[in-house]
């Protein structure tokens, strides 16, 4: 099969979808299938692309082509029909990874005077939470064009029960399939573990002391005020404890700087740029823990990799990983700092538990979320859509696919 995913950045710098596209397209690549991703020039971020790639099996097998007119504006995208008709003509189904993009407007177009089917992928950005952040915008985006492309899509992906529930912005019309595929890890990006203390010896002041690890882009969704709070309240049960904060500014990082300075707390807290490669998996093998109080969700990459990792894992029910708590891997919270504090503690006063929930989380990735049965998983979907047993409306329920076998065995 020939797919095109279409993304509007592959820069690891701005979050999960960038992260979510080339994983998949690689593992689909593994698996026989003749993709290409389209993205605009991002010549700033071109060497951390290249370095994602090269970690990724198979990333670097995957053509990656230039979005027609993505270097000169929104509108010279949208102008560009011939050149997008000729980029879909090579495709047998178009994989769109997000939703505000211009150039997914283009790509859906483009499709539908193909007549070739493509399904889109909201990563999280159609729930209500996401709809309200800037909504006149959005209202305004969606008649101009956008709730055609999710309309005329052949099913949009979902990544959890919840995304489906919460799901809006389709307006009156007949909602196409929705169909719910996870994301997940390769397990070659993070195996072998790294021994314990290689991200104290990256970072010294470190040394002697535990640390709480948050890693995403600091913006106000991902609950840094939260996180505080509960830092505040932790503290001074556990002298020995810091709190590690890694990601991109996206807007919260002087907030949270100035609440952990309120509290005197400034010298207990190291705060990073990001956190990429192998440094990314040292600091999740040293960490107590991972904790992401984030006020919304699609489905965390960050989580899935602790989790891969043996870290126990505390995050916020508007996380959508219910499997964390079903399967004894962390702990799954109301979005309420003193309930994080509480369950922090707990968790540091209980080695054992810790680890045995860290067996647990690793555990549940090899069983559930692996990019490879993922992979094959997007595939039996666009099948199934090309097959045309799919039904308008319906959310449709994937059977679970044994973890594929690798080659020669």
């Amino acid at each position: 099969m020939r797919i095109l995913h279409v993304i509007g950045s592959l820069d690891p710098a701005r979050g999960g979808p960038s992260a979510v596209a080339l994983r998949l397209a690689a593992a689909q690549h593994g698996a026989g299938h003749r993709v290409a991703i389209a993205a605009p020039p991002e010549p700033d971020a071109a060497a951390r692309i290249a370095a994602a790639a090269k970690r990724i099996p198979e990333g670097g097998a995957v053509d990656r082509v230039i979005a027609p007119g993505t270097d000169r504006g929104a509108l010279r995208t949208l102008l560009k029909r011939t050149a997008w008709d000729a980029l879909v003509a090579k495709a047998d189904i178009l994989h769109l990874h997000g939703v505000w993009e211009p150039m997914l407007t283009a790509a859906a177009a483009a499709a539908r005077r193909a007549g070739k089917p493509y399904c889109v992928e909201p990563h999280g950005m159609l729930d209500r939470w996401s709809l309200d952040a800037k909504k006149w915008k959005k209202t305004l985006a969606l008649g101009l064009g956008i709730r055609r492309t999710l309309t005329g899509a052949s099913f949009i992906l979902a990544l959890n029960d919840d995304e489906v529930r919460l799901m809006g912005g389709l307006g009156h019309r007949p909602a196409p399939p929705r169909i719910v595929v996870p994301n997940g890890v390769f397990l070659e990006e993070i195996e072998p573990l790294p021994p314990r203390g290689a991200f104290r010896r990256r970072h010294p002041r470190l040394f002697g002391r535990r640390y709480v690890l948050f890693l995403s882009r600091l913006h106000h969704k991902k609950g840094l005020d939260h996180l505080a709070e509960a830092f505040r309240r932790l503290a001074p049960l556990h002298p020995d404890l810091d709190l590690v904060v890694a990601g991109p500014d996206d807007g919260a990082r002087a907030p949270f700087e100035a609440a952990i300075a309120a509290a005197g707390l400034t010298r207990r807290v190291l705060l990073l740029e990001g956190l990429w490669g192998d440094e990314k998996i040292e600091a999740m093998v040293d960490a107590e823990c991972f904790c992401l109080p984030s006020r919304q969700e699609g489905f965390s990459m960050a989580i899935t990799e602790a989790l891969a990792c043996g870290t126990p894992v505390v995050i916020s029910e508007e996380c959508r990983f219910p499997e964390v708590a079903a399967e004894g891997a962390g702990e799954v919270l109301p979005l309420d700092p003193a309930a994080f504090a509480d369950a922090l503690d707990a968790l540091l006063s209980s080695p054992d538990r810790a680890v045995a929930m860290g067996r647990a989380g690793r555990r549940l990735v090899r069983a559930a979320f692996t990019w490879p049965s993922i992979a094959l998983r997007t595939v039996q979907a666009y099948r199934l859509y090309v097959s045309e047993t799919a039904s308008g409306g319906a959310v449709v329920r994937l059977p679970r696919l044994a973890e594929p076998r690798k080659a020669g065995s």
